[in-house]
């Protein structure tokens, strides 16, 4: 028995698609590359200007993007734009499995990918996350339709995408059993896996050497596994606790609808949920202990289909009792609003609240200090939260269970709703200037945009040109760096030769350098990456709502020579 179809199915997939493209695209390249995206982004550049270069383990993303690099420019906003245009076309993947999930529930889940927070933010990243991600879906969902070589062509794109696709790959191994219950739409013959194997084969081969023409491609798809498991050993910035942190706090909406949808499932029995909960636990378990807040994509796809499903639901509304579920939910919505103010006036000084000195307000429990919040916001804040709950305990007994979930259920959802919209703005580095977003392992650099324009002025003083100076790079070890540097001629030296006065150098901070010549120098705040030893608990009160977390200064400065600035030459043309 199939399922009723969507009338005009097809045109929501591309509404969706087109929400999708503007979240991803919309000020892509505002913010300068991190580190660890320009490290790729600039291996790209080099195969782009036909130089031969070790490539890292994310062969797609690097030669995709030299293609790009070759026809267009070398921008920001290139070298991010292959992510971004195959994470939008990832709302396209729940059509291909419309038929499991049912034409609502999958067009649902289009447009929950389409601005999921922690999607967004991986799609405005130079790296293949978002495309190992979205290949190995299609190739997924290609596959259960029938078509054996473009399943292969996929699976192929996505195992070129680096080491984030052998995630997702033990994550569907280990929950195969589970879904290998599933009747199969057609059944696979020994023609269907030859034809896949083959046109497998040859994307690596093709797509992984851009045609045969950058054989260090393959090399990096080997290196891709090392590069997995070393991840689970190499030291990370983030611990199982930041990581479950960042889940929780960019994905609200679809945790509240799937957390409905496993309790019935559950209750009643269902297969399909049960599977979909224990994917969800594998993919959650591995992310938090892997340490890498990017791993949690895998998490995100279960959740939100389970979300999807939940959502769905919530439409079946009779019409004799669309007003008592419009007032339940009218209610509800403006104590989270009333909560939200709150959290908000919390989060101006988050430290203000609290006392640390002993009086009533402070107790021990095992040994541990607790202080209390004596600040009237804090008591509000608990207030409020404990008459949403009584409100909604009152609708259930004295009026229906059915009214006060749909309530509810329509309340969280519009709320959590409006939060996912702004965290995903947020995500894409727009909302706040500077601000921290957990997605990444670095945060950008802060005066890139003021740095090189400083140079580009010393250059056309004293040459006419803006590009024309080189640039000398002292121990300072940022691919981001020599990425804003990209168009100039940049030296890396580890120390300075002594009888030589470059005209532009580049050092951490320092008094002088020593060199024959003269020079004039400016700091610039490079980085300010995140003291995480620093980080208490009322801070995260002011991250919630401003994106702001403890951190400290790194500069460099600008030297330049003294006869690069008119005033310097001409003291010295005057007799």
């Amino acid at each position: 028995m199939t399922s009723p179809r969507l009338k005009y199915e097809g045109w929501p997939y591309w509404l969706a698609f087109l929400v999708a493209l503007g979240f991803r695209l919309i000020q892509l390249g505002a913010n300068p590359l991190t580190d660890s995206e320009a490290q790729f982004a600039l291996q790209a550049l080099r195969i782009a200007q036909g130089e031969n270069s070790l490539l890292g383990p994310q062969p797609v993303y690097i030669l995709f993007t030299s293609v790009l690099f070759l026809v267009t420019e070398s921008t920001n906003f290139m070298a991010r734009f292959i992510p971004a245009l195959v994470g939008s076309a990832l709302v396209f993947a729940p059509y291909y499995f419309r038929e499991k999930l049912k034409p609502l529930p999958a067009l649902i889940l289009a447009f929950l990918f389409a601005f999921d927070p922690g999607l967004v933010a991986l799609s405005r990243q130079a790296s293949g996350t978002i495309l190992a991600v979205t290949f190995l879906l299609f190739a997924w969902g290609i596959w259960r339709d029938g078509r054996a070589i473009p399943a292969g062509i996929l699976a192929g794109l996505a195992l070129l995408s680096g080491p984030s696709v052998w995630s997702g790959l033990l994550i569907l191994g280990l929950t195969f059993i589970f879904f290998r219950l599933t009747t199969p739409s057609a059944q696979t013959t020994q023609y269907d896996l030859r034809s896949t194997g083959i046109s497998l084969l040859a994307t690596l081969l093709l797509g992984g050497t851009l045609l045969l023409t950058t054989p260090n491609g393959l090399s990096a798809l080997f290196n891709s596994i090392p590069a997995y498991v070393q991840g689970w050993t190499s030291p990370s910035v983030l611990n199982p606790g930041r990581v479950l942190f960042t889940f929780l706090v960019y994905e609200p909406l679809g945790i509240f609808l799937a957390i409905f949808a496993l309790i019935r499932g559950f209750r009643l029995g269902s297969r399909r949920v049960i599977r979909l909960g224990v994917w969800l636990g594998i993919s959650l378990l591995i992310a938090i202990f892997y340490r890498q807040a990017t791993e949690l994509a895998w998490v995100i796809i279960p959740l939100l289909i389970l979300a999807a499903q939940e959502l769905s639901r919530s439409f079946d509304i009779y019409r004799e009792e669309r007003v008592e579920i419009g007032v339940v939910a009218g209610a509800v919505m403006i104590l989270l609003i009333y909560i939200w103010f709150n959290v908000a006036s919390i989060g101006l000084n988050p430290y203000e609240q609290f006392v640390s000195s002993t009086g009533p307000s402070t107790f021990s429990i095992l040994g541990w200090v607790v202080n209390m919040p004596t600040n009237p916001r804090y008591v509000v804040l608990f207030g409020a939260s404990l008459i949403l709950v009584v409100c909604i305990s009152l609708v259930a007994f004295g009026w229906s269970p059915r009214t006060a979930r749909l309530g509810m259920t329509w309340s969280f959802s519009l709320f959590l709703g409006v939060y996912a919209l702004a965290a995903a703005w947020g995500a894409s580095g727009t909302r706040t200037p500077n601000g921290v977003e957990l997605w990444t392992p670095d945060q950008p650099p802060v005066q890139a945009d003021l740095l090189l324009s400083s140079i580009r002025d010393v250059s056309l003083f004293s040459s006419g040109d803006i590009e024309s100076q080189p640039v000398t790079v002292m121990g300072v070890n940022s691919p981001a760096l020599e990425w804003a540097l990209r168009n100039h001629d940049v030296e890396v030296v580890s120390v300075l030769d002594p009888l030589n006065a470059p005209p532009l150098v580049i050092t951490p901070l320092m008094n002088e350098l020593g060199l024959p010549s003269a020079y004039r120098g400016q700091d610039f705040t490079w980085r300010q990456p995140l003291v995480w030893e620093n980080v208490q608990g009322p801070d995260w009160f002011r991250w919630l709502v401003y994106r702001q977390l403890p951190r400290e200064t790194e500069s460099i400065i600008l030297w330049a020579r003294d006869d690069l600035f008119p005033d310097a030459r001409e003291n010295v043309q005057q007799p």
